[in-house]
């Protein structure tokens, strides 16, 4: 497979698939495979407004509910196409390694924040039983989430219920200071509610920390601004959390923002170091953007 094909597979993640309403496959860098995302906010709404986000709120949504009928339908046949391999002959698919055709996970994922549509907790359970029926009990059951709503009783009994079925928790987290999360986020919830969730289940579960950081107005996040989130990674541990993994990406897809730019490879290293040197027996990996 050529470079050229590769990057566009790994970094081309519409979240539209043929007819489909909500369930979309990429070739995802960070699950090294098939994930397949379900989206549980397909009218774009979401709690935070991010300034690197890819989701282009200008163009109306095409559907604002979610009908569970369709979501099932969706994604029991993409999960059988998958394992089938039928997926794989798809014009976006066809050309990738054959060491990424493998399904690694079901993810909720897509235009909002997952954990804020009301039947999430229904939606996992669902998700859960397809699992089970095709008899995909290697397959990961992920949420990507910006941790705003773990605190709330129903979050938590469908995080429970996740975790009963190889569930996995990516958990963002893109600062180390509130001025910073204010800048980046640009939301009402504090950022002492984000960094109490984050320990709240990572003393219940291993999670994995995802932090995507930028060059904002051509700066990057001072050594400072590194430090305080080092910090707060090593106060997780500290207190009892299990941190999984930690992932440090940068802008790979064009952003919400124009003052909004990719970090270079040497940056995206040294924030890495750094979170290594603060976290010596935890897994660090790495993710570059467009600068090289």
């Amino acid at each position: 497979m050529s470079n050229t094909a590769f990057t566009r597979a790994i970094t081309s993640h519409p979240r539209v698939f043929e007819s489909n309403r909500y369930v979309y496959p990429v070739i995802s860098r960070r699950s090294r495979g098939l994930s397949v995302g379900v989206n549980l906010n397909p009218d774009k709404i979401c709690n935070f407004d991010c300034i690197y986000c890819q989701v282009d709120r200008n163009i109306a949504p095409q559907y604002r509910d979610v009908d569970l009928a369709i979501l099932e339908n969706e994604l029991r046949n993409l999960l059988e196409d998958a394992h089938s391999s039928l997926l794989f002959n798809h014009p976006t698919f066809k050309d990738i390694p054959n060491d990424l055709k493998r399904i690694n996970d079901i993810a909720f994922s897509g235009d909002g924040e997952p954990t804020t549509y009301p039947l999430f907790g229904e939606v996992v359970r669902l998700v859960s039983q397809i699992k089970t029926d095709l008899e995909l009990t290697d397959v990961k059951l992920i949420v990507i989430t910006n941790c705003t709503r773990f605190h709330r009783p129903e979050v938590l009994t469908a995080l429970k219920e996740m975790h009963r079925h190889n569930g996995e928790i990516w958990a963002k987290l893109d600062a180390g200071t509130p001025a910073y999360y204010d800048l980046v986020e640009r939301t009402k919830i504090n950022f002492d509610t984000v960094v109490q969730n984050i320990h709240l289940a990572a003393q219940r579960w291993p999670i994995v920390l995802q932090s995507l950081f930028m060059r904002i107005n051509d700066t990057g996040p001072s050594v400072d601004e590194i430090d305080a989130y080092c910090n707060i990674l090593a106060d997780v541990q500290q207190k009892g959390g299990a941190l999984k993994g930690v992932q440090i990406y940068t802008v790979a897809r064009r952003p919400a923002e124009s003052f909004v730019d990719p970090l270079t490879n040497n940056e995206v290293d040294a924030i890495a170091s750094a979170v290594q040197q603060a976290l010596p027996t935890v897994p660090v990996d790495v993710y570059y953007g467009a600068k090289p």
